[in-house]
């Protein structure tokens, strides 16, 4: 390994696939000096609970913090649009010297006075866990003054990595299902006969939750909130009245799912609607695990339908990608896995593959599905992916916005698969849109002029 571009510390984070016995290092904070490609803990928490749209989401902390995660999410909404805001108490030099707590009671006053909103996150940023303003006290007595709730993100930068992020906000839902306990009884007195679930760790980025929203409907399945896109204060609180929930981004939900079986005795289930295989598997899994066979065969029905539909486009983009290499760094584990294997659907092989915050289990299935040579990274940074990319010599990269100057770099084709994309990629709409994006960026003539 070239020590040049590889910090000795983290060559327990990479693994060639064949070559090593060792088992990846995963899971842990980032080395002290690496540029690392994550965010931090208050973006893990922004991305979370941005969705949810009709909460005003306040920053306390330098106008930066909010201006990094404003509209983070492109995620649509049937409802409010108040959560494409950004508000900030923009603390100062003076502020920081003595205490912010003033600012941010006269930030939600005049919060509260102009958009009369149900549902208040007020995030703690770095400098917040610095100079250690009180924000649960403080939006206790502002809840307590205005009737509505204003909860507390507990997202100061010095917890820990973007996954303490995630957990963070999964936190704060919690505490909001459970300001809803009182309701609950007269919801499940008004359920449908349609078996209900929720949807966890899908932030409708492009109206992706309406795609498989509208699969399920077809399965005779409802969706009762999807967390958190599309969703609002009044249907997160109802989370508890469902017979299942559906995981799809495991990183930023798998925590509340577990706390949901934990407190209100849900079964839940990972599932993934990025390719074809996936796709149909979750659809099987999901009637399998709500024990129905109308349901089971609805979906059925649904995946020949919708497969036979796609099979000429998916067919087209195969014939011209076959052969090409892939390269890939994502958030998570489980998307990661799904991108494997809607590539090999494609006719494309992986030859480089990091997350930002893989767990151990999601590094040993990935292990299992890519091929030996394959170059496997945890919580990479730019000059682990130029080397391994230029080395394993891939025709295109899949990541996010902050990977995109790298691959364009490197005259290399990008796939933009981050969560303030435009464009969606799950269900079987998703999997067309994403083969073809895949065609036209590798295949473009632009590479061929580049290489000259």
């Amino acid at each position: 390994m070239d020590q040049a571009l590889v910090v000795p510390d983290r060559e327990d984070f990479i693994a060639t696939k064949g070559k090593q016995k060792k088992q990846l290092k995963c899971d842990a904070d980032s080395i002290a000096g690496c540029v690392s490609q994550r965010a931090c803990v208050y973006c893990g928490a922004r991305v979370v609970l941005n969705p949810v749209t009709d909460a005003v989401h306040l920053v306390h902390g330098p106008i930066g913090c909010s201006t990094y995660t404003w509209d983070i999410r492109g995620s649509l909404s049937s409802g409010s649009e108040m959560y494409r805001n950004s508000f900030s108490t923009d603390l100062k030099e003076q502020d920081i010297i003595f205490g912010g707590e003033k600012k941010l009671l006269a930030c939600i006053d005049e919060l509260v006075q102009k958009y009369q909103p149900p549902l208040i996150f007020v995030y703690s940023t770095c400098i917040i866990g610095v100079i250690g303003d009180d924000l649960k006290s403080i939006c206790k007595q502002a809840s307590k003054q205005y009737g509505i709730e204003i909860l507390p993100v507990e997202s100061s930068g010095f917890i820990g990595n973007k996954s303490a992020g995630y957990r963070a906000a999964c936190d704060t839902l919690l505490h909001l299902i459970d300001l809803g306990k009182e309701s609950l009884h007269q919801v499940s007195s008004q359920r449908q006969a349609a078996k209900q679930i929720n949807y966890l760790g899908d932030f409708n980025l492009s109206g992706e939750a309406w795609i498989i929203k509208g699969y399920l409907e077809r399965m005779g399945v409802k969706i009762n909130v999807a967390f958190t896109g599309d969703s609002d204060s009044q249907h997160i609180k109802k989370a508890p009245d469902v017979d299942l929930n559906i995981i799809q981004c495991a990183g930023s939900m798998h925590y509340l799912a577990e706390k949901l079986e934990e407190l209100y005795h849900i079964p839940y289930l990972q599932v993934s609607f990025l390719g074809l295989q996936d796709t149909a598997n979750s659809l099987r899994n999901i009637a399998a695990m709500l024990q129905d066979e109308t349901v089971a065969a609805k979906a059925e029905q649904l995946i020949a339908e919708e497969s036979a539909k796609v099979k000429p486009d998916i067919d087209f983009y195969r014939s011209k990608l076959v052969g090409k290499k892939a390269a890939i760094y994502v958030g998570g584990g489980f998307k990661a896995i799904s991108l494997i294997k809607q590539f090999r659907e494609i006719g494309i092989d992986v030859v480089m593959i990091g997350t930002q915050t893989g767990r151990q289990e999601e590094y040993e299935t990935i292990d299992t599905l890519v091929d030996d040579g394959t170059v496997i990274l945890d919580d990479a940074n730019p000059a682990e992916l130029e080397k391994f990319m230029i080395e394993q010599e891939a025709h295109i990269l899949v990541g996010g916005v902050k990977e995109r100057p790298l691959a364009f770099k490197l005259g290399k084709a990008f796939i933009d698969h981050n969560h303030n994309r435009k464009h969606p990629l799950s269900g079987y709409v998703g999997a067309v849109n994403f083969a073809r994006e895949v065609y036209t960026t590798v295949c473009s003539p632009v590479w061929k002029y580049l290489s000259k």
